[in-house]
């Protein structure tokens, strides 16, 4: 069987799939100007801002970065130009609260109760005020900490930002809500600051973006960290001019009879469309592009570190080609994920990594970078590319490890091993079939045995599922 190596794989479907589609010469021109990562040894100066950014539902080619022929991203793709581009990169889990747990923690999301949960959806669910996280851990080190956007880890009164260490929080608590009203899937208003109801029934996204262009425009005393959680593009299907629409399924929620006619309202079944989708896509770009436009208007771009990446693959308009699968699901499809890096002053522009990495990765990286120290009572499940990032040293071998109540997953270099929902146990070779098409278990077997009984070894250290 032919083999090919992780740099060829995603010069064909990361870098190579833009200059594909590029629908102008000077998108073309950036895709052959990205090179291969490489680490530039520079003195370490001041420690960084964190400026962590999540889409919602975002696909792995959403981006006209990474092959969208029909989504135009330009100030994403800027931010690629200006960083790494990762082609290989994961979501902690194949649904929202799970990953974001992960990302919280830098733990597997079956760690803890709430992250049992695929996603949160009741009061009972939440990450306990006790577990550290990344906000609490550099706070200890002497960071101001904020989360605007989706927080999603539980509901007050016992769950909140606020309870979990970032000193300031605006956002809503949920998994979702129409983006005018403000109703989320508990049928209730869900939009606060701090552990207040904020009214704004503006667009959400935009409100959002002022939000986060007020912070990081402020005199800062210290280094920060800011967790910028949108909700775009995930649904209902709402961009800034639908508020007629996004009024119909308010509508809907506040006649609901039960919590699952409020999410049937929220899932909008019966609207959205590929270009819908492409239009909240674009208003993302546009709204990350102004956060970035003010923190290089506030002088603080060199030395802060930007890292966006969406909390699991895309949904039922995104674009994930050549992917299979989506959200929910733990192929390539519900779990790779758009993921670029950028530091000016100590990582150099135009380039591309195709290390395989996910959530708890960047929760140990960024706890590095920030000088902070991981509690020893919760060990970290990630492991830091401080210094691939900046040493060039090499990452580690070790195990991708996912687990959800209807799939397993483990990849080990360029194999991954998949268990489907009726408990066929699948292994693929990513670097040549990306689609995970060319199943290999019968050529196989004491390769899918062995990859098997790792991820049946990290799984008996989770709490189980009830």
């Amino acid at each position: 069987m032919p083999e090919m190596s992780r740099r060829a794989f995603g010069g064909l479907v990361g870098g190579g799939a833009v200059t594909a589609v590029a629908g102008t010469a000077g998108e073309a021109q950036a895709a052959s100007a990205e090179r291969p990562f490489g680490a530039v040894r520079r003195a370490g100066g001041r420690r960084p801002n964190l400026l962590v950014i999540l889409g919602d539902d975002l696909g792995w080619a959403d981006l006209s970065s990474y092959g969208a022929p029909h989504i135009k991203t330009p100030h994403l793709d800027r931010l690629a130009r200006e960083g790494v581009r990762f082609t290989d990169a994961y979501s902690g889990s194949a649904t929202c609260s799970p990953t974001r747990f992960s990302l919280y923690t830098g733990r597997y999301p079956g760690r803890t109760p709430g992250g049992l949960a695929e996603p949160i959806g009741n009061r009972t669910q939440g990450l306990a005020p006790g577990h550290p996280t990344l906000a609490s851990l550099v706070k200890d080190a002497g960071y101001a900490t904020a989360l605007i956007g989706k927080w999603h880890c539980g509901w007050l009164p016992d769950y909140s930002p606020t309870k979990s260490g970032w000193d300031e929080f605006f956002g809503n608590h949920g998994g979702v809500l129409e983006y005018f009203s403000k109703l989320g899937q508990l049928g209730e208003y869900d939009l606060f600051e701090g552990d207040a109801e904020y009214k704004d029934l503006r667009y959400y996204t935009t409100v959002l973006t002022e939000r986060a262009v007020e912070y990081v425009s402020r005199e800062h005393a210290k280094p920060w960290l800011l967790n910028l959680n949108f909700t775009t593009p995930h649904w209902p299907w709402l961009a800034e001019g639908d508020a007629g629409t996004g009024a119909e399924i308010a509508a809907k929620i506040r006649a609901a009879k039960s919590q699952a006619d409020v999410v049937a309202a929220l899932n909008h079944y019966d609207g959205g469309s590929v270009a819908k989708y492409t239009e909240m896509v674009e208003s993302l770009d546009a709204a990350v592009g102004e956060v970035l436009a003010a923190l290089r208007r506030s002088g603080q771009e060199d030395n802060t570190v930007v890292l966006f990446a969406s909390d699991n693959g895309g949904e039922r308009y995104s674009y994930n080609w050549p992917l299979s699968g989506q959200k929910f699901q733990l192929l390539e499809g519900g779990i790779r994920v758009p993921t670029i890096l950028r530091w000016p002053s100590r990582i150099d522009p135009h380039q591309v990594s195709h290390e395989p990495n996910f959530s708890p990765d960047w929760t140990a990286t960024l706890l590095e970078l920030a000088g902070a120290r991981p509690d020893p009572a919760y060990p970290l499940d990630g492991t830091s590319l401080a210094g691939y990032l900046l040493r060039g040293e090499v990452v580690p071998e070790r195990d991708l490890f996912w687990r959800v109540r209807a799939n397993k997953a483990l990849r080990r270099g360029d194999w991954k091993y998949y268990q489907d929902k009726d408990r066929v146990d699948h292994l693929y070779n990513l670097a040549a079939d990306s689609r995970e098409q060319a199943d290999l278990a019968p050529d196989e077997p004491e390769l899918l045995a062995e990859l098997k009984a790792a991820w049946e070894r990290t799984a008996a250290t989770l709490l189980p599922y009830s």
